[in-house]
């Protein structure tokens, strides 16, 4: 581990080392730096305008070893402070006009802690105002500037007195004036706002508001921090309105690149006594910064501003190159902003722009530009930053002396990234990241976008959200099918990046009509974690990565949330969740029962195999699943096993038992109600046993009832040993909640038919490539009336939809919003309930399916044709 992650910031280290800034650089000279591999890069960041030379300029250590080789002393306060009252005298000289006094600071954050002090020593007001969407600083007094919540909330910020208005907005700056002039002490604003995304204000907007705040004595800061010290193209910003602050607040650039320090101008007007006597800081103005300071503002003034005038020139080129590119491709870049070389590139955050891509998702949740700065890096050895606030903007702000070179390499790799974007190909864009060689992209275009109407809820719908998950790493291709390239090494690495940047997202949402003429409308919500990763996390962060997704769909106005796959495992059927949602859940897995019996007898009767004369076993029998489905597979075959987890035997065998119970009392309910079972079936067996309890009985006497009927020779076997009893049967149901692939092909009777209810799947893919005379089928796929387009496929054609997602639109369909199907035990009356109301709405088995894929015809066939000829040479 390096020792910036373990000793300093291991949060925001780990978070360079997924995605991809993780660079260690050993060198630096002027607009280059050099990692550890000596590999170049060209730095247009320079460190947010803090390098107005680049990396170690020649003539500011030379400023800074004249100060050694003088034996000039530094922190004499309280003397007369040489270079500091040389460098004061050089920026009043340069500063806009009515600049009188400077405060020497250490930093930009604490410049403007010190102008507020200025302002309310002069004004005897304390309120402070600035603008939405600007960044002052990180100390307290900044920070509570600083127009972004995001920043403050966990510092107690803002404190009291800070107020924030619009940007660019003089009407909302008279309109706040007229209310609290007679509080406010000064007003701050950035000429152009930096850290917000580069944003201009309108013309004659700093003079606009000078008027105004002077109609109300309210003093004016400019923030002049990143814009000052030719970085716009002149000198100071605001010269460009000929227009002078009250007070100006400077610092990064005037550093030079080696030193930090800041400075406040002000008029003579607004410095006081009180300020003068009681402000100081121990290391403001000392002799080393300061001589850089001087030697900074000789090289920007000498020759009649020739540098700055420079930057002006070199500004307007690249902006101009820029424009360029964002013309060729509008549909990735949505502008360009800013002056000289303080510029923005805004790639938007519309996920309408990369549909079906988890590069919308990025977008979505601002995270495409810190990836737009990775690719850069890596890929183009150009180093760019994402604005703090802007979030969709990638700053360019190299120093100020590059090169036309330079500026011409910059515009091609931004050519390069717009074009790999407009192709929407995430698996290019972010192969970087885990040594994928991205394939050949035309640089002419993208492709064109493919229009999809958005989906709306309509009045009297019924609400609903399921919540999904990729089950296992292949999922995230079928969502984004450019991913399909990665081996699954590449797509864990790729994954364990990204699943703790991204939140639970929109995955697609839908508007069903059901055949009865009902209809709901409801969204799919991507938890972005594998079924491993969910089994593998600490119960509480599950629970309250669950919760966000649940929290999600109930403010998009969700009534009713479905829990999918192991959103429903983890959480115990959902009752975890209970204490901290209030909203209705259920886990679908009724109807899931339902669709699986369904399936299983439906494949029985295309390979020909008997139910009434067969043996099933239930893997995973013990869940909430597996009981149900052995309850309803107990009415049609001859004999079944229960296997339930073998890691815990004694727990297994009694959860088993209390299986047989509810299959006990199903059938003796039906017997009851005058079904009559097929001959030799198990139905038909209890109808032998009329020493059962009545239905009412207790508990106890029932358990007791189970265990006579199997010390009774009842055809019924309670196992853990799956690879024991498997072999054994003729149809196998799985349902489990393991990852792992517990069916293998030497498992399986001759001609068995297998029905794979989990996911990931319990049954081994090579049981599909050694034993075609096993028909392998996937359960609760199901076709869903008006087949609407799910926005995520989940591997199925369009309108087709897992059972539990199906129970949970038939019970938005009904608008009863109530807890269902939660918890390890399904109620018998509300799987027949489900089963109804897919009669009701048109839900309705979506033929059979193999691995993700609907079977063929030839597969059944040949799967039916072997089975039978297996069963000539066992009967011969």
């Amino acid at each position: 581990m390096h020792p910036y992650i373990k000793y300093v910031n291991p949060h925001l280290g780990q978070r360079l080392v997924q995605i991809g800034l993780d660079k260690r650089f050993v060198r630096g000279c002027g607009s280059l730096l050099y990692d550890a591999n000596g590999v170049e890069y060209l730095d247009c960041i320079a460190a947010y305008g803090a390098l107005p030379f680049g990396y170690n300029p020649p003539q500011i250590w030379e400023a800074v070893n004249a100060v050694q080789g003088n034996l000039e002393p530094s922190f004499i306060q309280p003397s007369m402070l040489e270079a500091a009252g040389a460098l004061a005298e050089a920026l009043v000289k340069s500063a806009p006009q009515g600049m009188a006094y400077v405060t020497f600071v250490n930093s930009g954050a604490e410049a403007v802690e010190a102008a507020f002090k200025l302002c309310r020593a002069k004004t005897g007001r304390m309120g402070i105002l600035s603008t939405k969407n600007s960044f002052h600083g990180k100390t307290l007094g900044a920070l509570s500037a600083t127009g972004n919540p995001s920043y403050q909330r966990a510092f107690g910020a803002p404190l009291p007195g800070f107020a924030h208005i619009p940007y660019g907005d003089v009407d909302a700056l008279r309109e706040y004036l007229e209310q609290h002039g007679e509080e406010t002490a000064a007003l701050i604003v950035e000429p152009i706002q930096g850290e917000g995304g580069i944003v201009e204000p309108p013309p004659g907007y700093l003079r606009q508001v000078k008027e105004v705040c002077s109609e109300y004595g309210v003093l004016t800061i400019f923030d002049e921090i990143q814009t000052g010290l030719g970085r716009t193209g002149t000198l100071f910003a605001c010269e460009r309105e000929g227009v002078s602050p009250d007070v100006l607040v400077i610092a990064k650039a005037l550093g030079g690149g080696l030193v930090p320090v800041g400075a406040v101008l002000c008029t003579a007007d607004v410095y006081t006594e009180e300020f003068g006597h009681k402000h100081s800081s121990t290391f403001a103005g000392n002799t080393l910064a300061c001589r850089v300071g001087l030697k900074v503002m000789e090289i920007l003034t000498e020759n009649d501003q020739a540098l700055i005038k420079e930057v002006k020139a070199k500004g307007e080129r690249l902006k101009g190159i820029l424009l360029d590119v964002a013309a060729r491709y509008p549909q990735v870049i949505r502008g360009i902003r800013g002056q000289g070389l303080m510029l923005g590139v805004d790639f938007g955050h519309d996920r309408s722009l990369y549909p079906e891509s988890l590069l919308g998702v990025l977008a979505e949740q601002e995270f495409l530009t810190p990836l737009v700065a990775s690719y850069l890096l890596n890929t183009e050895r150009v180093r760019v930053a994402p604005t703090l606030n802007g979030a969709s903007v990638i700053r360019i702000e190299p120093p100020l002396n590059i090169t036309e070179e330079q500026i011409d390499r910059i515009g091609e790799a931004v050519e390069r990234v717009a074009s790999m974007l407009a192709q929407r190909n995430t698996a290019n864009f972010l192969g970087h990241l885990i040594g994928y060689q991205p394939t050949e992209v035309d640089v002419t275009g993208g492709p064109a976008l493919k229009e999809k109407p958005d989906v709306l809820p309509e009045p009297g719908d019924g609400r609903f959200a399921f919540l999904v998950h990729p089950v296992d790493l292949s999922n995230y291709s079928d969502f984004d099918e450019s991913l399909s390239v990665f081996s699954e090494a590449q797509l864990e690495d790729l994954s364990s990046r990204w699943n703790d940047l991204v939140e639970p997202f929109v995955v697609g949402s839908a508007r069903i009509v059901s055949e009865a003429g009902a209809s709901a409308y409801g969204d799919f919500i991507c938890l972005p974690r594998t079924a491993e990763e969910l089994l593998a996390m600490d119960k509480p962060q599950a629970i309250a990565e669950i919760k966000a997704a649940v929290d999600l769909a109930v403010e998009r106005g969700a009534k009713l949330v479905g829990l999918g796959a192991y959103t429903s495992v983890v959480t115990m059927g959902g009752r975890s969740l209970l204490p901290y949602v209030d909203v209705a859940l259920t886990t679908g897995n009724s109807y899931t029962v339902v669709s699986g019996v369904e399936a299983v007898t439906t494949a029985a009767r295309q390979v020909e195999v008997p139910l009434e004369q067969s043996t099933a076993a239930v893997v995973g029998a013990g869940g909430a699943i597996g009981k149900a489905l052995s309850t309803l597979l107990a009415e049609h075959v001859r004999k079944l096993i229960l296997i339930g987890n073998p890691r815990n035997p004694e727990k297994s065998r009694f959860r088993l038992q209390k299986v047989v119970v509810q299959i006990l009392q199903h059938l003796q309910s039906m017997a009851a109600n005058g079904h009559s079972f097929a001959p030799g079936t198990l139905g038909d067996y209890v109808t032998t046993m009329p020493w059962l309890p009545e239905p009412e009985a207790d508990f106890s006497q029932w358990l007791a009832a189970a265990e006579k009927a199997l010390d009774e020779g009842a055809p019924i076997v309670l196992t853990t040993d799956a690879a024991k009893h498997i072999p054994s049967a003729d149809v196998i149901v799985a349902a489990t909640s393991s990852p792992e692939a517990l069916i293998q092909p030497n498992m399986l009777k001759w001609g068995a038919v297998v029905c794979d209810m989990s996911r990931p799947a319990n049954v081994s893919r090579d049981v599909q490539e050694q034993r075609p005379d096993v028909l392998v089928i996937d359960g609760g796929v199901v076709e869903v009336p008006n087949h609407p387009d799910l926005g995520w496929n989940f591997g199925f054609e369009q309108g087709q939809a897992y059972a539990c997602m199906s129970e949970t639109m038939m019970l938005a369909l009904e608008q009863r919003y109530e807890n269902a199907s939660l918890g390890a035990d399904l109620n018998m009356e509300h799987i027949q309930y489900v089963r109804e109301l897919a009669q009701t709405h048109g839900f309705r088995l979506a033929g059979l399916r193999s691995f993700d894929r609907p079977i063929t015809e030839e597969a059944c066939a040949k799967a039916k044709q072997l089975r039978l000829a297996g069963k000539m040479v066992q009967d011969a």
